[in-house]
């Protein structure tokens, strides 16, 4: 679940970041894909944390 809202997260604020910097429609949609897939690892890395956290409490 933290992996799929970050991801949304994380290609939402990479749109975001073309469409200001003044990409074209291929800008904004590779933005919006690293973006995500950098939410995503994040995602995966908190997910993993926490639940060694949990595991081992």
């Amino acid at each position: 679940m933290i992996v799929i809202v970050l991801g949304v997260l994380g290609a939402f604020w990479g749109g975001l970041t073309a469409r200001k910097r003044g990409g074209n429609r291929k800008d904004i949609a590779q933005y919006a894909a690293g973006f995500a897939m950098a939410g995503m690892v994040v995602g995966i890395v908190l997910t993993v944390l926490i639940d060694r956290l949990l595991v081992a409490g």
